[in-house]
């Protein structure tokens, strides 16, 4: 298992504007440049990890059939700007 001081070295050709940004975001935080990358490699990952488990669940929904019909949501979006919008479609 792999201690959190275990470290491996990345590198990565950033765009100059993107670096400039990364630069004065650590400048105005009083960290380092690896910190900022650091903190949003680890928030975009989440990010894409909670992506990926939302797919894969909605596609087993779907595997299950767990679907709504189209025709019921259509009705419901164009119902969203009226006097008297549907409830939400539920399955």
């Amino acid at each position: 298992m792999a201690r959190v001081t275990d470290t491996k070295v990345l590198t990565a050709h950033i765009p100059l504007p993107l670096a400039d940004k990364i630069d004065a975001l650590a400048a105005r935080l009083e960290r380092s440049r690896g910190w900022i990358i650091k903190q949003a490699l680890a928030d975009w990952i989440d990010q894409e990890e909670e992506r990926d488990r939302l797919t894969r669940e909605a596609l087993a929904d779907v595997d299950a059939g767990r679907v709504i019909d189209h025709e019921s949501v259509l009705a419901w979006a164009e119902s969203l700007g009226t006097d008297e919008p549907l409830p939400v479609p539920r399955r």
